[in-house]
């Protein structure tokens, strides 16, 4: 590991224990600042409620809890399911991602919301959290919102957690192979390998693929957004090439159990990072940009192929209704 990010672990990774909640709440308040809670959703009615429910009652009830969140959004991209409803009556705002932007129609994908989440928000700071976490803590909001209320250094801060394995029970796996750190496959096999070959410097970060991240709207605005998987990636990336390495953070937050997807949709994650990166490291030829899996059938192994994920939304200050909200001017 390279020096700098031997010092960069000393002093830009933290607890979320490290700055209690009062003490956010008076920097918050001297600093002027507020914050957006942004959950992407697509079918996530098991879960989103309860998301919804601990951050209105613990962040932003003024009696029952600590008031750090000024709005919280649930962006759905197209839920078959009962999510907006369950949202929207757990107290969310409720936005359907194609009546964002309608001039610019939708392209399927997490990076997609989270961009189009930036013309329904109004907070300087902007703090994504993914919909389907169970048990799920407010410190996941407060732990990453704080290095930015705390300090002007701070423009970009992910969570780091231990990863179980959860059966389909929604119980953490004890048995072999199911410890606290495991987990995170296409992060250890895709995401870690490149991040430490590519860009050493951000070799540091837990959880890199965390869809658990806070961030500035003044660094959000600058960035491209690849539309699928590979959002994450791409903004951590991009970010480090746009801020340096001392304005980028890290905070524990705990224990994250979630719903874990099968290995075949495992693979078209891992192919839409590796492109992300790709695209990153050049901006020549590309390798076709598809994965061909394989599945058994009745007459044996049949192939599906995918299309990656290769569609990239420009800097949000790019676009000219963005610019005209609020008064914004492009610079």
């Amino acid at each position: 590991m390279l020096e700098e990010v031997e010092r960069w672990l000393a002093s830009r990774s933290w607890s979320a224990a490290d700055r209690p909640l009062d003490q956010l709440a008076a920097a918050k308040r001297a600093r002027g600042s507020r914050v957006s809670v942004v959950l992407p959703a697509l079918d996530e009615e098991a879960t989103v409620g309860e998301i919804v429910e601990v951050v209105r009652r613990e962040l932003m009830d003024p009696v029952s809890g600590t008031p750090l969140v000024d709005e919280l959004v649930v962006v759905d991209s197209g839920s078959t399911d009962r999510t907006a409803e369950v949202a929207a009556k757990a107290g969310a705002r409720v936005v359907h991602r194609d009546e964002i932007l309608p001039r610019i129609p939708a392209l399927p994908g997490k990076g997609e919301v989270l961009w189009r989440s930036l013309l329904v928000t109004s907070g300087d700071i902007v703090c994504f959290v993914d919909a389907d976490l169970r048990d799920f803590d407010a410190a996941f909001v407060s732990g990453i919102v704080g290095p930015l209320l705390t300090d002007p250094e701070v423009q970009f801060v992910k969570a780091m957690y231990d990863r179980p394995l959860v059966g389909a029970d929604g119980v953490p796996d004890a048995g072999p192979g199911g410890g606290a750190g495991q987990g995170g496959r296409v992060t250890e096999l895709v995401a870690r390998p490149l991040l430490n070959l590519h860009w050493p410097r951000l070799a540091g970060f837990v959880q890199p693929l965390g869809g658990e991240y806070a961030v500035r709207r003044s660094l959000l605005e600058r960035l491209p957004f690849p539309v699928g998987y590979g959002v994450e990636l791409g903004l951590l990336v991009d970010a480090l090439h746009t801020v340096g390495l001392d304005a980028l953070a890290q905070v524990d937050v705990g224990v994250r159990i979630h719903r874990h997807q099968d290995g075949l949709a495992l693979g078209r994650m891992a192919a839409a990072i590796y492109r992300t990166a790709q695209l990153r490291l050049s901006r020549g030829h590309l390798v076709r940009p598809e994965l061909t899996q394989f599945v058994r059938g009745e007459g044996g192994f049949e192939p599906r192929t995918y299309a990656v994920d290769t569609e990239e939304r420009p800097p949000m200050r790019e676009i000219e209704e963005y610019t005209r909200l609020s008064g914004r001017e492009a610079g």
